[in-house]
Parts: structure tokens; sequence; C-alpha cells
């Protein structure tokens, strides 16, 4: 996907480098969510390494002036259509904090952090 990430609502990144008992299943993930994220306006990056290795496969949701949030625990066979679910909600919430109840539920038990977004860099020391 080439959408520039600083005109998107939203950034999902992927975990390319996450590894599971099956073996690599990172790359797998960022393949099957780029072919269903063809024309969003959600960017898709791979990263090379969220450092959750002890929960595959692992997203992040980020963008500039919202929450971020870092989900493990997530498999391509079983979760594509909730990350899909969850980045259109990100996308849509203006501070990104998606209520509770409207999250998938891979984004309710899976959230490994949630961090606050920055200051504009006009309000930072």
């Amino acid at each position: 996907m080439t959408l520039n990430i600083h005109i998107c609502p939203a950034t999902l990144l992927v975990c390319v480098t996450c590894k599971s008992d099956e073996g690599p299943v990172g790359a797998a993930l960022y393949q099957a969510l780029g072919a269903r994220l063809e024309g969003e306006a959600i960017a898709l990056k791979p990263v090379e390494c969220l450092s959750v290795c002890n929960r595959p496969c692992t997203v992040a949701l980020a963008a500039p002036g919202k929450w971020t949030y870092v989900v493990g625990d997530l498999s391509l066979e079983a979760h594509v259509e909730d990350i899909i679910t969850a980045a259109r909600r990100y996308a849509a919430a203006a501070d990104g904090l998606v209520p509770w109840r409207e999250r998938p539920l891979p984004f309710r038990k899976g959230v490994v952090s949630r961090t606050p977004p920055l200051p504009p860099s006009s309000d930072r020391p």
C-alpha cells in the first residue's frame, strides 16, 4: 500500500518478523492485510519488530494527535477482519480512543499498551 502516512487518519503497523510455533507468520499477515486494505484511507506499514515476541502476531495503530495502541495475540487465520474493523474504527475516532465495547474482541483482550499522543512540537520544550 502506498498511501502517504502523513495524510492518513491511521497507520497500521504490522510486525513482519513475528514468529509462532508454526514459523514466520508476521509477513503473511502483512500481505493479507495489504490485499484487504487496498484503496482504504489507512496506511499499512511493515516494521521489523514491535518487541512483543511472546505474543505474535503484533500490530500497532498510530496517527498524529491520536493515542497509539499495540495489540498482540493476532493470527492470520482468525483475525484479519477484526484488525481491519479496528483500524477503520480507530481512523474514525478523532483522538484514537475507540470505546471498549466497539472494539473487536481481540482488541479488547490483546492490548499490550496504549500510549498517549505527543503534544504538538510547538508545545514541547
